[in-house]
């Protein structure tokens, strides 16, 4: 190969990039972004920047010298539009187009957003600083959706000041990922701080005034925030020839096609590890995925299949929360560690007679380093989980 190309400035391409020429290529490496920023890290957005307690500079994955010392083709602040998989070439939003011998996408995903104007969203640094500039004390801020984002920025913006309500469709927000108690309980922690917690609500648009529930009451706010998921940038392969749904289609390998790599927010791939396709929007897979999604396509005689234990974490208030593994779609959790009412506990997840997942609120890291040991083993729940964990229920 010749020429690569990595479409998508993020965390998983600079693992990409990196790994290709620790790897030893030395041919034409183009990276492709759409933001006109080098990479930098998503994960403070909704903490640490948006609190005021980073500013942007300390968000950049690698300084200028690094990234230099790459020799990158760098195109930054143009996006693609279309990739030739015949012609082996990407079109870029200049007009230009950009051929290949081998490609890695990696454009990541994009918030989902409601109906009306005026909204905030968190996915770039633009999104944080806009937000930030707005947060402090007294601010009617309305945050819709009470996932992991939405509850990291409602933590903050209490935190500073905000009169905070946060709204969720689901009657316990997060329970489809971390099971109902396990919501419930993390929850729990922004009512007894006197954030206006409305689960079971809808909201149908944004107002001017602030947000339109989905029984026509209006929600007054100085500011609203949208964190009610994302949608993974495939639209520019339309037409293309590639497998697209929720996310580009790989194999376990993560080629969805012929020289043609996915890794990050955007790849769908086969995890042999837990027998499922799976998308995840988690900072350590976006970089673990760059580097392999790289090693595979570099030395195809060579492949390894990418089967990782997932890990997240978030910080919410004072707590601390870590997880392992695929939860979604559990079939039952057991607290194996500490204790569920103090927030301090290791709670395992499994899902068919296997352990799937871990979670733990408040405890070193070394409490729940051996239930991802467990997971990565395929244990057997029976084996794994000790007779006196008290099951939660799914």
């Amino acid at each position: 190969m010749n020429r690569i190309v990595v479409v998508g400035a993020s965390a998983a391409g600079l693992a990409a990039v990196e790994t290709l020429r620790r790897e030893g290529y030395d041919g034409t490496l183009t990276l492709v972004g759409d933001e006109p920023l080098a990479p930098y890290d998503r994960p403070p957005l909704s903490k640490q920047l948006l609190a005021s307690e980073w500013e942007p500079e300390r968000l950049d994955l690698r300084p200028a010298d690094d990234l230099a010392a790459l020799g990158l083709d760098l195109r930054l602040g143009v996006a693609a539009t279309g990739l030739e998989l015949a012609e082996r070439t990407v079109r870029l939003a200049d007009g230009s187009e950009v051929p290949y011998d081998g490609l890695i996408v990696a454009t990541g995903v994009r918030p989902r957003r409601l109906p009306g104007e005026g909204a905030h969203v968190l996915r770039t640094l633009d999104d944080a600083l806009t937000l930030r500039d707005r947060l402090g004390p007294g601010l009617r801020l309305v945050v819709v959706g009470a996932g992991f984002l939405g509850a990291e920025a409602a933590a903050v913006a209490w935190r500073l000041g905000a009169k905070v309500t946060l709204l969720e469709p689901a009657p316990v927000p997060m329970a489809h990922a971390v099971g109902t108690e396990v919501g419930a309980m993390l929850t729990a922690a922004h009512v007894e701080r006197g954030v206006d917690l409305r689960c079971g609500t809808g909201v149908s648009e944004v107002t001017e005034d602030g947000v339109r529930l989905a029984d026509g009451q209006v929600i007054e706010a100085d500011e609203v925030l949208v964190a009610i998921g994302s949608l993974p940038n495939t639209e520019w392969l339309e037409g293309s020839g590639l497998s697209v749904g929720d996310g580009v289609v790989c194999d376990e390998y993560c080629e969805a096609a012929r020289n043609v790599y996915a890794a990050g927010d955007v790849a769908r791939w086969y995890n042999p590890l837990f027998g499922t396709s799976m998308r995840i929007e988690h900072r350590t897979n976006a970089a673990e995925q760059g580097m392999a999604a790289a090693r595979n396509l570099l030395r195809p005689a060579g492949r390894k299949p990418f089967a990782p234990v997932p890990y997240f974490w978030s910080d919410q208030y004072d707590m601390k929360i870590q997880a392992y593994g695929y939860l979604r779609g559990h079939d039952e959790v057991a607290v194996v560690d500490g204790d569920l009412s103090e927030r301090r506990f290791v709670a395992a997840y499994r899902t068919g007679d296997r352990v799937t997942g871990a979670l733990a609120v408040g405890m070193p890291p070394k409490a729940i380093r051996t239930w991802r040991q467990a997971i990565a083993a395929g244990a057997a729940w029976d084996e794994a989980v000790r007779t006196e964990a008290s099951p939660t229920g799914a």
